[in-house]
């Protein structure tokens, strides 16, 4: 994931404790990269799960409210099946 410095950049210090550094130096020299590219990227992949995490929980909760709206209209039908016998 390439990514140029722009205009829109915003600059963000925090503090981590040492030992995460330390992986943070280590993992993005492994992969050619510089801490802070492995650190945008990390954030940028746990901000995806999250939408996906809500994502996918909207949805069941859609599921779940139709579930019980198709159970409430068989229940008010069930005896018109019958009819026709």
């Amino acid at each position: 994931m390439a990514h140029n410095s722009s205009v829109k950049d915003a600059r963000l210090n925090l503090l981590v404790p040492i030992e995460l550094k330390r992986k943070l130096v280590k993992t993005a020299a492994g992969q050619g990269k510089k801490v802070s590219a492995l650190v945008r990227e990390s954030i940028e992949e746990k901000l995806a799960q999250i939408e996906r995490e809500l994502f996918e929980e909207k949805m069941r909760d859609a599921y779940l409210e139709m579930a019980e709206e198709n159970l409430s209209t068989i229940e008010e039908f069930k005896y018109a099946d019958a009819e026709n016998l």
